[in-house]
């Protein structure tokens, strides 16, 4: 008899462990099938609760033709996620925040601000294209040199986004001992990236045309935002679903002083992508615009 209830108490704990597991596999499926279906518009969602539905069904279905082997996968994916927590890999922490990132890759985007406007109001844009000498041996010297000194270590942690935080440790050398210096009188002048990397000191443009070149040197994909009388820079991080990993690492591993209680501040492109705000008065990626409205968007040469 207590054989029989204890055998019955461990079946209730491994369809409870199914039950969890089809919840926990079924929202990812759900956002990708979301995401590729088209709105029906139905009343209170009524058409994503029933897709939401069908899925959970589907997966706790399939879950409990496997029941013995997925419990065992179920406990060692805890114990693997309990190791990763206490050495700084993966753990609990990287997977709150994957599922933080799903359920915003949901999210609608009628409040974003859509940038789709074109380089017309660039009337120097000849003039900052030349200068933006991201080939130059002295440029992408200074770029390597930034990203040896600064997250190496979050380098090797977060693999995914390696590039991001090398021009992350770009952005952080940069802004934190760049000059601003005025222009000569009378005169427009926009310097080469390969010699503001010599004084890091010019007005904005110049901020700008280097943070732009030295970004792009080491693989970096970053433009121009030109507002009434103001150039900054802005780089891309990827989607909506990049953006929440990136905000963590921003806040909580890279610049957890300086964006301390602060917001990131990005534009979204006509295609979906996240441009974070890297302008010399930020400190830290994504802080605040400088001035707006926006005028217009320039790209550099490939």
């Amino acid at each position: 008899m207590k054989q029989s209830t204890k055998q019955s108490a461990l079946t209730s704990i491994s369809y409870l462990l199914v039950g969890f597991l089809s919840l926990f596999i079924a929202f990812p499926i759900f956002i990708l099938l979301h995401k590729k279906l088209p709105a029906y518009e139905w009343p209170l969602y009524a058409d994503r609760i029933l897709l939401f539905l069908l899925v959970i069904v589907f997966v706790l279905l399939l879950l409990s033709m496997f029941r013995p082997v997925i419990n065992f996968i179920f406990v060692g994916t805890l114990v693997l996620l309990v190791y990763g927590t206490f050495t700084d890999t993966y753990g609990f922490t990287n997977l709150a925040t994957d599922y933080k990132a799903m359920f915003s890759a949901i999210k609608p985007d009628a409040d974003e601000n859509i940038m789709i406007l074109d380089d017309s109001k660039f009337y120097y844009k000849a003039d900052i294209l030349a200068a933006t000498t991201d080939k130059d041996s002295e440029v992408r010297g200074f770029a390597i040199r930034a990203a040896n000194a600064n997250f190496k270590k979050e380098q090797n942690l977060h693999e995914r986004y390696r590039d991001i935080i090398q021009c992350f440790a770009v952005f952080k050398k940069i802004n934190r001992k760049w000059n601003y210096v005025n222009d000569p009188v009378g005169k427009e002048y926009f310097a080469k990236a390969s010699e503001s990397v010599k004084f890091l000191a010019g007005d904005c443009d110049d901020h700008a045309i280097m943070m732009v070149a030295a970004i792009k040197s080491i693989g970096g994909r970053a433009r121009f935002v030109s507002t009434t009388g103001h150039l900054y820079p802005e780089i891309m991080i990827g989607d909506k679903f990049d953006l929440v990993r990136i905000e963590d690492l921003i806040k909580n591993v890279l610049f957890p002083i300086e964006s301390k209680d602060q917001s990131l501040h990005y534009h979204t492109d006509a295609d979906g992508k996240i441009w974070l705000n890297l302008d010399y008065t930020a400190a830290y990626p994504g802080g605040r615009f400088y001035a707006d409205p926006i005028l217009g968007i320039l790209y550099p040469r490939n």
